[in-house]
């Protein structure tokens, strides 16, 4: 892991130092000296994403989330029932 960027240099040298870095593939951020996130240039970025989604037939998390019923499995009358015997302990 020998591309890395502090977020000291970060501010000093901004946007020119991620770019410089990315020439050379991934770009790994160091903050109070841990590893704190990594940053794809956009076609890393793209071909991870959408080929593997693309790939294995898989649902991004907010297809997931659009796709589930926005209607509940239990009663207002069996919320309400749970609710009160929760409550009476």
């Amino acid at each position: 892991m020998n591309n890395t960027l502090t977020l000291a240099e970060i501010r000093r040298r901004g946007m020119a130092a991620i770019e410089e870095g990315l020439q050379r593939g991934p770009v790994h951020l160091i903050k109070r000296n841990k590893l704190a996130a990594v940053v794809l240039s956009e076609d890393e970025y793209r071909r991870l994403t959408h080929g593997k989604v693309a790939a294995r037939g898989q649902m991004s998390a907010v297809q997931w989330l659009l796709a589930q019923s926005t209607t509940g499995q239990r009663s207002k009358a069996q919320i309400d029932a749970d609710l009160k015997a929760e409550r009476d302990w």
